[in-house]
């Protein structure tokens, strides 16, 4: 049984795995650099605990998920409708809707808004790229506000210098360095895949298309 299930869910386990491992792997990292910085200033070392409360942990976390979901939210609305002939990435030029994106074509299995239609279908329809967008949004949030703390923790060691607001914060080059370097590279990174798939493969994966496509065969399958 357990077997079984691990066959049925083991993308799913190994993603959120490594997720757990290098989350930790961060934390315990950046408490060790956060308190040579506090040593630095003289200042007595935090505890592990203390420190997964702290400004620069929040920040260094949010800031990576914030370009994360932004890409993946908007990755998902842009190909929706855009295309690149040739990438596996992108659905077929030539396609409007898929028949199964209709909504007479529900069957009793289909999600209940399918069958229902009407404003749960259309929320339905871009479920999808709104929670992603709004994971998004949380996580900006949370960057500026663990970006907040950790910034008035090193003003307060280096000068002394007096808290600003998050709202303040959120006018300073550093927010915004600190933003733009994570979502450049993201969508570097989208981009580079989809290209990619034009002319390259990936035997048994979905992200690819088969070993025998012709190059200009657009979508995966």
């Amino acid at each position: 049984m357990m077997r079984r299930w691990l066959r049925d869910h083991g993308l799913t386990v190994a993603m959120l795995g490594a997720f757990v491992i290098f989350l930790g792997l961060q934390a315990f990292f950046g408490w060790r650099t956060h308190n040579e910085e506090l040593a630095e200033y003289g200042r007595p070392a935090q505890s592990l605990l203390t420190y997964l409360h702290s400004g620069h942990f929040f920040e260094a976390v949010f800031e990576n998920w914030e370009s994360e979901f932004l890409q993946m939210g908007g990755y998902v609305l842009l190909t929706a409708y855009l295309v690149q002939r040739g990438s596996a990435e992108s659905k077929p030029v030539d396609q409007e809707d898929r028949p199964d994106d209709r909504a007479e074509q529900a069957t009793p299995d289909s999600p209940w808004p399918a069958r229902v239609g009407g404003p749960a279908l259309v929320l339905y329809r871009n479920s999808l790229a709104i929670a992603l967008l709004l994971i998004f949004a949380g996580s900006f949030v949370g960057h500026l506000l663990g970006g907040t703390a950790a910034y008035n923790e090193e003003q307060m060691l280096s000068s002394g210098a007096p808290p600003i607001s998050a709202w303040e914060f959120l006018g300073t080059n550093d927010f915004w360095f600190q933003s733009m370097q994570n979502w450049q590279s993201e969508f570097l990174a989208v981009g580079a895949l989809i290209v990619l798939s034009i002319v390259l493969r990936q035997h048994g994966s979905p992200e690819s298309k088969p070993v025998t496509a012709p190059h200009a065969l657009t979508g995966s399958s």
